[in-house]
């Protein structure tokens, strides 16, 4: 009862808040509604849009598909099994998941969708545009604009054909620190959980961290703040080719080194952000010794682990080789991907069978040790 009660006067406020927005008296909304949704609300008021207006939710053409999903591919290659796994922890909620590509389009979906219910069947689809422009303000056109976590409670969508919805959404940025998509929560007419926007962040993350290992690299560094020794979710990821380039990190990472999103034909090289040796790094990922205290450029120190994972361009040398030439050799005795399916089967040997464990050690998610382990061979 007092969940009722609490919900009512939330929809409330909402409802006030709608009024004065369409009165354009913005400036008293005051705490009623956070300020992005007023201003979202105020972009679709000079699109021409009206909040009585229906809702199309159109797919785009066949054509254009073929072009997002052919973009969109690592993205929805690096979520699947992160989205498998979140599938199970809204199963009894009555909350699906989406995935968009940055411009609102639907590239995957997963969970409980109740396909006999019209409301859940018109966005639960791939190639349904769901941007700001075609179905106003909502969880998936405000992350993909404000590029933080956000939750959309009912009339807080900006056409009232959609106050049926409450959602979660979280971008989703790829490699090179630019923004590549989003993921969404949505339920329809259910019990208002905020609590969502912390999962779905938890699970943006993890595509990230699972799509950075994915690329090619020779090194990845686990980075964090001395006293908090790498090994989660939590933790900067970094990956390095060969040469100490930096070929990708995660978002953590870049706010940890100040690192801004890759522009085309620019590279960054490890010795441009750490004041040490970069060669160090590959020596210390080679002898396992564990995480060290690395000096930055700007004066602070971070914890760095430093990981060969198999993934990369050079193929993995014998531990006593020195730096130097341990980058320049060519010799390969078998396929990357099978390096790469033996160092994790012996890790997880290492850590008896904990999965866990032997994910944390490699700088992996549990998800991509069951699927590098349960692929065929060849």
């Amino acid at each position: 009862m007092p969940q009722t009660s609490l919900s009512g006067d939330r929809l409330e406020r909402i409802a006030q808040a709608r009024q004065l927005v369409l009165q354009g008296r913005t400036e008293t909304v005051g705490a009623r509604i956070p300020p992005w949704i007023a201003q979202s609300w105020q972009r679709c008021l000079g699109m021409g849009l009206q909040p009585d207006q229906a809702v199309d939710f159109e797919a785009i053409s066949a054509q254009h598909m073929r072009r997002v999903q052919e973009a969109s591919r690592p993205l929805v290659q690096a979520a699947q099994p992160v989205l498998a796994e979140l599938a199970r922890a809204i199963a009894d909620i009555r909350y699906f998941a989406i995935l968009t590509n940055v411009q609102g389009i639907v590239v995957d979906v997963h969970g409980p969708v109740d396909r006999q219910d019209r409301r859940a069947g018109v966005i639960a689809r791939v190639g349904v545009d769901l941007s700001e422009k075609a179905v106003g303000t909502t969880a998936i056109s405000a992350a993909l604009t404000e590029l933080q976590p956000v939750w959309l409670h009912r009339g807080e969508h900006f056409f009232q054909n959609n106050s049926v919805y409450s959602c979660a959404g979280a971008p989703v940025f790829g490699p090179d620190g630019l923004c590549a998509g989003m993921l969404d929560l949505t339920g329809i007419e259910t019990t208002e959980r905020p609590a969502l926007k912390h999962l779905v962040r938890r699970s943006a993350r993890s595509i990230e961290n699972s799509w950075l290992l994915s690329t090619a690299h020779a090194l990845v560094l686990r980075l964090n703040w001395p006293g908090n020794q790498p090994g989660d979710d939590s933790d900067g990821l970094l990956t390095m080719d060969s040469n100490g380039l930096i070929v990708g990190a995660n978002p953590t990472a870049r706010q940890m080194l100040s690192l801004s999103p890759a522009t085309h034909g620019q590279t960054l090289h490890a010795s441009d952000v750490f004041a040490s040796s970069w060669e160090s790094l590959f020596d210390a990922a080679s002898r396992q010794s564990g995480a060290q205290e690395l000096p930055l450029w700007s004066g602070l120190r971070l914890q760095t682990l430093a990981l060969r994972t198999g993934n990369g361009a050079q193929p993995q040398t014998p531990a006593r080789q020195p730096a130097a030439q341990m980058h320049s050799t060519g010799l390969a005795s078998k396929p990357l991907k099978d390096v790469q399916t033996d160092m994790i089967r012996e890790a997880v040997n290492k850590a008896r069978g904990n999965v866990a464990e032997a994910a944390r050690a490699l700088g992996i998610s549990r998800a991509t040790v069951y699927r590098k382990l349960s692929a065929p061979k060849g």
